[in-house]
């Protein structure tokens, strides 16, 4: 049944050559709503990836300077000679 299955793929890969193209830009239609859709959705997926990048980077760089301040910050020092 499997080997039916893919040999009837292949002859529908090989017979339908249009039909199995890639997208629309590959494709040849630049300007058609598919690629506009395509746009878009590259778009979107920047305006989400880059806050979300943007929040890590805002937090490392809290760390970092939290971190010098703490080590700036005096710290008494005692002398363990005076028990």
């Amino acid at each position: 049944m499997k080997l039916v299955l893919k040999l009837l793929i292949a002859i529908l890969a090989l017979g339908l050559p249009a039909k199995s193209l890639a997208c629309a830009a590959c494709y040849g239609q630049a300007n058609g709503p598919m690629a506009d859709g395509m746009t878009w959705g590259i778009f979107t997926l920047l305006g989400v990836v880059v806050p979300v990048l943007g929040g890590f980077l805002a937090f490392f760089i809290y760390l970092i300077r939290k971190s010098e301040a703490m080590a700036n910050t005096a710290v008494p020092q005692t002398d363990s000679t005076e028990v």
